[in-house]
């Protein structure tokens, strides 16, 4: 029987399809990606709809988790978007 889900299991593995999509980490099935900065920036989005969705509702490691993992990983689509190029460079 398979463990149940929990919060932070949950925000873990969007947390893991971010970094997956901000091309940190390589997809099990086809190995190395490009950055999908769309994709990343959903998850991230999606990150911040729960987060302020559950506001109050959450015990202190279940907020400190998420707080910190949209803290990291909107610091780290800064620095992937700034190694993008662009179509006009100045």
């Amino acid at each position: 029987m398979a463990e149940a889900i929990t919060f932070v299991g949950f925000v873990v593995s969007l947390v893991h399809t971010a970094y997956l999509h901000l091309g940190d980490m390589a997809d099990p099935a086809s190995g190395p990606s490009q950055p999908d900065l769309p994709s990343a920036q959903q998850i991230i989005d999606i990150l911040a709809l729960i987060e302020e969705k559950t506001r109050g509702n959450l015990t202190v490691e279940e907020r400190q988790v998420i707080e910190q993992a949209l803290y990291e990983l909107r610091l780290r689509f800064v620095e992937v978007s700034k190694d993008k190029p662009r179509i006009i460079q100045p």
